[in-house]
C-alpha cells in the first residue's frame, strides 16, 4: 500500500527521509552492532546522538547560551504541573490566557499549586478568537504569565509573542514549534510535547532560562524538577532515547530543508490555500477569526453535518486520513505541520471541491 496523507494533530506525519533514515539503521546503528534502542543513554555512541540533537535545536532556534535545553518524558501536560512547581519561586500567584482546550487543561492543574489569575479569556465566542493584549488584566507582581501559541483543537493562534515586561512569559508550543522562528530570549521557558513537529510521541522538550532554576516549590518531587535535570543533561534517569535520536533525524532535516526560514514560507504557503479554499465556497466554512487563524490547524464546518461521515469515508478512500473534528468541536480539521507536503495539502483541496461538487 502507498503512503496516505495522515492530517492527524498528533501523533501526526513524520518526514518520509526521516523514516527511510531510520529504518536503514534500526537493526544496527552505524556500526555499532546494536539498535538505537539497545544503547545505554550513557554510551559514547548515544551522548554523541544526544549532545548533536541539542546542538541542532540550539542551532535551529537561535537558543542563547543562557537557556538550558531538557529532553523529558512525560508529554507537555505533565509541564502543566511541572511550570508552577518549578517557576513560582516563592511566589503564590500566576497569570494564564485561556484560548482554548490546552489552556484550560494547563489552569485547572497550576490552580492546585498556587493562585491562577485568568488574565484574559476567549471562551465567550467559543475560543474562535484571541483577547487583544490591550484588554489583558496582567499582575506585575506575578511569577509568570503562560500561554498557548497555538491551540490544536479550536485552530486559533498568536501570531506575535505577547509583551509581559519584567513577568517570565511561558508556552506550550507544542503544535507550533520548529514550524517558523521564534525570539527564545523573550521568554522564560518553551515547552513542548514531540509528536507534532519533533518526532514520536514520548518526548518532551523545555527550553528554560538559567535563572529560573532551583528554588523549586516545597515537596516537588526529584523527577519533577527542572534543576535536576539540567544538572545531569536530561540523563537523571533514563531518558526516552529512540524518540530523541529520531528528533535529531528531525532538526537534520529542517536543517538541509533550509531551516526554520524555509520551513515558515512553506506552512505559510499551505495554511493559505487551504483557507483560500474553505473561504471561496458556501459549502464549507471556518469559525476563526481571519487575525487568530492556525497554520498548523484548520478545522472547517459542512454546511452540512448529515454529509460529515460520508465526507471521512470517502476522504479515506482517496487517502486522506484522520480529518474529523476534536469531539469538543464537531466537523473537520485537518493539522498541517511540517512534515505534511504541500502535495498533501494540494490533494486535500483537489478532493474537497470534488466532495462539494457531487454533494451540493
Amino acid at each position: 500500500m502507498s503512503r496516505i496523507y495522515n492530517f492527524s494533530a498528533g501523533p501526526a506525519m513524520l518526514p518520509q527521509d526521516v523514516m527511510s533514515k531510520a529504518a536503514s539503521e534500526l537493526t544496527e546503528w552505524r556500526g555499532s552492532g546494536m539498535s538505537i534502542m539497545e544503547m545505554s543513554h550513557r554510551s559514547k555512541e548515544f551522548v554523541s546522538v544526544a549532545e548533536k540533537a541539542e546542538a541542532d535545536l540550539r542551532e535551529l532556534l537561535n537558543i542563547p547560551d543562557t537557556y538550558k535545553v531538557l529532553f523529558l518524558q512525560g508529554g507537555a501536560s505533565s509541564q502543566f504541573a511541572m511550570v508552577p512547581l518549578n517557576l513560582l519561586r516563592g511566589n503564590n500567584k500566576a497569570d494564564y490566557i485561556n484560548t482554548g482546550t490546552w489552556s484550560k487543561k494547563a489552569i485547572a492543574e497550576a490552580k492546585r499549586f498556587c493562585d491562577v489569575n485568568v488574565a484574559a479569556t476567549s471562551e465567550v465566542s467559543n475560543f474562535t478568537t484571541i483577547t487583544p493584549r490591550t484588554d489583558w488584566t496582567l499582575n506585575s507582581d506575578a511569577a509568570y504569565v503562560h500561554y498557548t501559541p497555538n491551540e490544536t483543537i479550536q485552530g486559533v493562534e498568536f501570531h506575535t509573542i505577547p509583551d509581559t515586561g519584567n513577568v517570565p512569559l511561558v508556552a506550550d508550543m507544542s503544535s507550533t514549534i520548529l514550524s517558523r522562528p521564534i525570539d527564545v530570549s523573550k521568554y522564560g521557558c518553551i515547552y513542548a510535547g514531540s509528536q507534532k513537529n519533533i518526532g514520536p510521541a514520548g518526548l518532551t522538550i523545555i527550553i528554560v532560562r538559567e535563572d529560573l532554576l532551583g528554588d523549586e516549590l516545597k515537596g516537588t518531587p526529584t523527577m519533577f524538577s527542572y534543576e535536576t535535570h539540567a544538572k545531569a543533561g536530561s540523563m537523571y534517569n533514563t531518558p526516552p532515547t529512540y524518540s530523541w535520536y529520531i528528533a535529531g533525524l528531525v532538526f537534520e532535516w529542517i536543517k538541509n530543508k533550509g531551516g526554520l526560514d524555509a520551513m515558515a514560507g512553506i506552512n505559510r504557503r499551505k495554511s493559505d490555500k487551504l483557507y483560500a479554499a474553505i473561504d471561496n465556497s458556501d459549502f464549507y466554512s471556518n469559525p476563526v477569526e481571519l487575525e487568530s487563524r492556525s497554520w498548523m490547524n484548520v478545522p472547517f464546518i459542512l454546511a452540512n453535518a448529515d454529509l460529515d461521515g460520508k465526507f471521512l469515508e470517502e476522504a479515506k478512500g482517496a487517502g486522506l486520513v484522520t480529518l474529523k473534528g476534536h469531539r469538543s468541536v464537531g466537523g473537520m480539521r485537518a493539522s498541517i505541520y511540517n512534515a505534511m507536503p504541500e502535495e498533501g495539502v494540494d490533494a486535500l483541496i483537489e478532493f474537497m471541491a470534488e466532495f462539494e461538487k457531487k454533494n451540493k
